[in-house]
């Protein structure tokens, strides 16, 4: 395995495109580090903080019935935060790379909507949306993509509070996007696993779930972790580097003139 703070070696690299290239289905997990890339703070470890408060805090359904008005700040804020955020070519070829493949399920950690803004369409967020509201007491949602919110939204119909459509600590995933996640990791040939510790639950089961299923799993991050002992393929390096470098190689391919 190539040691941290290596270059990525380009046979590795032709290794993984290959895999790719020869693949019937792709599915890809993405976690923080794919949008830290981009600038989106990850709200963990000594800098995490808002006002004196850690997200694990705000992030709450208890802190939420407590105090509506103060967890909605912190979601403002956060908000205001990727008003000005864009894609980076991390995720830019991840969506190139769903129009080259055959089949591509993209499932993602991350809440800020930045896959969708590259161009991804077959998405799946098990944490929900950032951009996404539903009331608490009727079944009112919608999306809010760009849109200022007041400071304490209520919800137009029955006039109860809103709440962002985030997965909050203590909450369970959304069973629909389990599910299509389960289906993806299943069926995949090859599974990327990008910017991601993989240490939470589920998502960290995930490339397990793929290579029971006999995939190979290709680990994209720029540190070891736990997954990286059992992945086919490691690629240390930041997503927004290697991914294009992988696209670059899937293109010719896709992109050649046919023999006739």
């Amino acid at each position: 395995m190539v040691r941290q703070g290596e270059l990525v070696d380009e046979q590795l690299l032709d290794q993984a495109a290959d895999r790719l290239r020869r693949a019937e289905h792709v599915c890809v997990l993405t976690g923080a580090g794919v949008s830290a890339e981009s600038g989106v703070p990850t709200f963990r470890g000594a800098h995490g903080l808002w006002k004196g408060f850690r997200a694990e805090q705000l992030a709450t359904p208890e802190a939420f019935a407590s105090d509506p008005p103060l967890v909605w700040k912190f979601y403002n804020w956060r908000r205001e935060l990727l008003a000005d955020v864009r894609p980076n070519p991390g995720h830019t070829a991840l969506a190139r790379m769903e129009t080259i493949l055959p089949r591509f399920d993209l499932i993602t950690q991350n809440v800020d909507g930045l896959h969708q803004a590259a161009g991804s369409r077959n998405v799946i967020e098990l944490h929900g949306n950032l951009w996404h509201v539903r009331c608490v007491a009727c079944s009112y949602q919608r999306q809010v993509v760009g849109e200022k919110l007041p400071a304490e939204p209520r919800c137009p119909h029955c006039g109860d509070w809103l709440r962002p459509g985030v997965v909050w600590f203590g909450e369970l995933l959304p069973t629909d996007a389990l599910d299509a996640a389960r289906r993806a990791t299943d069926a995949c040939d090859v599974m990327l696993v990008v910017g991601t510790s993989a240490v939470v639950q589920p998502a960290a089961l995930m490339a397990d779930w793929a290579r029971q299923h006999g995939a190979a799993v290709i680990e994209i991050n720029p540190e070891a972790t736990p997954l990286s002992s059992r992945a086919t393929i490691c690629l240390p390096g930041a997503s927004g580097q290697v991914l294009p470098r992988l696209l670059d190689r899937l293109q010719p391919r896709a992109d050649s003139p046919g023999t006739g």
